[in-house]
């Protein structure tokens, strides 16, 4: 099996159907089908079978798609040591991020990287917190940018902190917000838990949501046009003059704040390009970037 069949049979264990495998690896539905029966013959037994619900591992197919991401990690190290025997810095640098960071920082700040290294490229997976640290953690990315607190046994930087706060386009009191139009965000469990918290510890009631949106930004624009409050971070609304940012308290009267982080394995540190961007971003101010 080389690179490519490990890679076929890792996103196989992943979607469960052949149509949606090949479609994600530009493959065509027979030519994934006959490779599948050309790897169980190499290897001497039946890895998968289908069902009217979609593709079923073996115990040998079950065993085989464990390997697969650890021969892709592998593969993956051995690429970027190769790599790093270069001079200077070089290679793909893969990053896991949050959508906020995605969208807000990570675009100037790579550009900003290449211009000191243009022999650098990227890729960018935009991910939840939780997945950061999974992908960080198995060595698929050499670099995580994540917000909320999570546990992390390896090197974690702090890049900012916000206030967390209630924002709408009118002064509000905040003990009639169960009865105001609340817009509601997808957001990390971390962030979802120290929001719901604090209306525990204030409220007896459940917030009144008018309007629930995938996306914080979305979030933001539906606030800043009127259609209700949100509980967000203040980092979001640094250039929103015309919303009111009332920060909230936790039972002590002391700001409620969300941190973003970046991890990394210490070990991540030995490939040239990691090292550099590991320096660079010392160098940055990320809450005013």
């Amino acid at each position: 099996m080389d690179e490519r069949d490990w890679l076929i049979f890792h996103i196989l264990y992943e979607k469960r159907n052949i149509t949606k495998t090949g479609q994600a690896l530009f493959i065509s539905q027979p030519a994934l089908t006959t490779r599948l029966r050309q790897i169980e013959d190499e290897l001497g037994a039946k890895l998968i079978y289908r069902s009217g619900k979609g593709i079923h591992f073996t115990s040998q197919g079950e065993y085989l798609a464990k390997c697969s991401k650890e021969m892709l990690t592998r593969i993956q190290e051995i690429k970027d040591r190769i790599t790093n025997m270069h001079e200077g810095v070089r290679g793909t640098l893969r990053i896991a991020a949050t959508h906020y960071m995605t969208k807000y920082k990570l675009p100037r700040l790579l550009k900003l990287f290449k211009t000191l290294y243009p022999q650098m490229e990227f890729k960018v997976n935009t991910v939840w917190s939780k997945e950061v640290l999974n992908l960080v953690n198995t060595q698929e990315v050499h670099i995580g940018f994540m917000r909320g607190e999570y546990p992390w046994p390896d090197e974690k930087k702090l890049l900012f902190e916000e206030n967390m706060c209630i924002a709408s386009t009118e002064p509000i009191s905040i003990q009639d917000l169960p009865n105001l139009p609340r817009i509601s965000y997808r957001t990390d469990e971390s962030v979802q838990l120290l929001i719901d918290n604090w209306w525990r510890e204030n409220f007896t009631v459940p917030p009144f949501i008018s309007m629930a949106v995938d996306r914080l930004d979305t979030c933001k624009d539906m606030v800043e046009n009127g259609h209700g409050y949100a509980i967000m971070g203040s980092g979001i609304l640094h250039k929103s003059d015309d919303v009111y940012k009332t920060v909230i308290l936790d039972k002590n009267n002391t700001p409620i704040i969300r941190r973003a982080w970046m991890i990394y394995q210490k070990d991540a540190l030995s490939i040239n390009a990691v090292k550099a961007f590991v320096d660079f971003s010392d160098t940055i101010d990320y809450l005013d970037f």
